[in-house]
């Protein structure tokens, strides 16, 4: 709260135990729109991490089913300025992430775990020589 420096030392102290003009009405609304919001904040959340556990759980999947689910889950998150209720973005923003930042690192993850799985496990090529150039013996 912000004093005017004309106000001299006892009109500021007066106005520091001065009631706050509050109707009830107005407390509860406030109150009771937060706690009405929970169940919303609940649900959205858990979209949030259905997708999310799709996203990753099917990135590799091979049958049509897996493929589809992975499909869904990275269309909605790459989804963007939707209108649409529980858009990702949508859904970030009431529960109070930012949908780019979240977006970003899932993709990250995503390369990630795609150049893990391309990349040759025990570090030899394909043909299992370690540091020998094939191509020079053909």
């Amino acid at each position: 709260m912000a004093y005017d420096a004309s106000l001299g030392v006892e009109e500021k102290m007066g106005s520091l135990f001065q009631p706050d003009t509050l109707l009830p009405a107005q407390y509860f609304d406030t109150v009771c729109r937060k706690a009405n919001s929970e169940p919303e904040k609940k649900l959205m959340l858990a979209i949030l991490e259905n997708a999310i556990d799709c996203f990753q759980k099917y990135i590799f999947a091979r049958d049509g089913r897996g493929k589809g689910i992975f499909r869904e889950a990275e269309d909605w998150i790459l989804e963007e300025n939707s209108d649409r209720l529980f858009s990702f973005e949508t859904v970030c923003d009431a529960l109070g992430f930012n949908p780019s930042y979240v977006r970003r690192g899932l993709l990250r993850w995503k390369e990630m775990k795609l150049a893990e799985r391309s990349r040759p496990k025990n570090g030899r090529g394909s043909c299992g020589f370690r540091g020998v150039d094939v191509a020079r013996y053909l």
